[in-house]
């Protein structure tokens, strides 16, 4: 039986008023971490995020280990919870599985796209244009992770959602991929985001899973130079975020 599962004692209206908390608790942490304000290695401290979100500490408790779950914090014992750290080595397995993941939200989505779904990954796709325009590398990146959700979203399958956004998640904490962005960066990831929507325009699954492919693959080749000590340049943490 799990803590949500209601006992003979339990009240209803506070289970669920607990549970609903501690997502909301979850949420704003995991919102935190992926956005890059928690970094790899940093301490949550359990009575300071109660005091910030102004609940219990109880709720905060089971936030955490809901986050050590998801793969976003680890718990050393008498020392606290801290921000996990993914290493190059399992960014490859991320990267590796992401691939196939998208790969086959882009075929499912072929067969399927219609013109709002399209609409949908054109606007994220202006979007990109405009940060783009702007020199605005956080915007594009938020930009750039939005498109790829979307089109796994539109795929349908839920539990293949749920798997890349967890996946994604944890890639955040590959601080030491972030990439140093050169002057073109920006116009070839557009580019490729672009080939792939009008694949998936022309409900080509093929073309459009191969070029997902190549794209991934493209982001861990980038994430694997920038991981060598010429390539990091002093630790310059912005990217693409492919």
């Amino acid at each position: 039986m799990t803590e949500y599962m209601l006992s003979a004692s339990a009240d209803p209206i506070e289970v669920v008023r607990r549970h609903s908390l501690t997502a909301l608790v979850r949420d704003e942490i995991e919102r935190h971490i992926v956005q890059g304000a928690l970094a790899p290695g940093d301490k949550l401290n359990e009575a300071d995020w109660a005091a910030r979100l102004q609940v219990s500490r109880g709720p905060v408790r089971e936030a955490f280990r809901a986050l050590e779950q998801a793969g976003l914090v680890r718990t050393e014992k008498n020392r606290g919870v801290f921000v996990r750290t993914v290493s190059l080595a399992e960014a490859d397995e991320i990267y590796a599985v992401r691939a196939v993941l998208e790969e086959a939200a882009c075929r499912m989505l072929a067969s399927s796209i219609d013109a709002r779904k399209l609409a949908g990954l054109r606007e994220w796709l202006d979007a990109m244009r405009a940060a783009l325009d702007a020199r605005d590398h956080d915007a594009y990146a938020r930009a750039n992770v939005a498109f790829h959700d979307a089109i796994v979203a539109a795929a349908g399958n839920v539990k293949l959602h749920e798997t890349y956004r967890r996946l994604v998640s944890e890639l955040s904490l590959f601080r030491r991929a972030a990439l140093v962005v050169h002057a073109d960066a920006m116009e070839r990831s557009l580019a490729e985001h672009r080939a792939i929507l009008t694949a998936l325009a022309s409900r080509d699954a093929e073309q459009a899973a191969a070029l997902m492919r190549a794209h991934v693959n493209g982001g861990l080749r980038r994430a694997h130079a920038a991981c060598e000590p010429a390539g990091a340049l002093g630790g310059i943490e912005r990217s693409v975020r492919d």
